[in-house]
C-alpha cells in the first residue's frame, strides 16, 4: 500500500455529493514518473451543466487529457468536482476553460487539453476545446483543428525528455 496518500480527501471514503461547483474538492498526489511523458485521458460521456439564461441541462461529453509533470489528479475529486458542474450555469466555452483552469492550476502539468463534445441544441452544436502547456518544448505548434468525435491520442507518441532537452524544440500535439 502506498504511504504517500493521506493527503486525499475523498478516495476510500464515502463522500456527500455537494451539487454546486467547488474547485476545493479536487485533489491531487506525487506522480511516481515525472521523468518520463505520458498521456492520462479522463472521459466523462454524461458531463452535465445549465445554460447560464435559461437553466435547461446542457450535455457532453468531456475529455481531460494531460502530460503531468509532478502531480496527477486523483478520479473521486474529479468526479466529485464535476458533479458540480450539474447546477452550475454558463456558457460551454465557459465551462470548459473553467475547467481547464482549475487543473492546470492544480497540477501545473507538461501539457493540458479539455474538450467539450456538447449535444445540439437548436439545431447547433458548440464544442469547446482549449489547451496549453507550461514547457515550450511541448506547446502545440499548430491551431487546434474543429473535431466531429472525441480527440484521441496523437498517432505519434508525445514529446518525450530528447526532445524537451533541445532548446526550441516544438512537438505537434494534435
Amino acid at each position: 500500500m502506498r504511504t504517500d496518500l493521506n493527503k486525499l480527501t475523498a478516495l476510500g471514503k464515502t463522500v456527500r455529493v455537494e451539487m454546486k461547483y467547488d474547485p476545493s474538492v479536487l485533489d491531487a498526489f506525487a506522480n511516481r514518473h515525472p521523468e518520463r511523458d505520458y498521456w492520462v485521458t479522463f472521459t466523462a460521456p454524461e458531463f452535465t451543466t445549465l445554460c447560464p439564461k435559461t437553466g435547461q441541462p446542457d450535455f457532453a461529453t468531456l475529455t481531460i487529457r494531460y502530460i503531468p509533470a509532478k502531480r496527477l489528479v486523483e478520479s473521486k475529486s474529479l468526479k466529485l468536482y464535476l458533479f458540480g458542474f450539474r447546477n452550475h450555469g454558463d456558457f460551454h466555452e465557459d465551462v470548459v476553460n473553467v475547467i481547464y483552469d482549475d487543473l492546470f492550476r492544480l497540477l501545473k502539468p507538461k501539457y493540458m487539453e479539455v474538450y467539450g463534445k456538447f449535444a445540439a441544441r437548436g439545431g447547433i452544436s458548440i464544442d469547446p476545446f482549449v489547451n496549453g502547456a507550461t514547457s515550450r518544448s511541448i506547446r502545440s505548434s499548430t491551431a487546434p483543428r474543429a473535431r466531429s468525435t472525441s480527440p484521441s491520442p496523437p498517432s505519434a507518441s508525445p514529446p518525450g525528455p530528447a526532445s524537451a532537452t533541445k532548446p526550441g524544440a516544438v512537438a505537434e500535439m494534435v
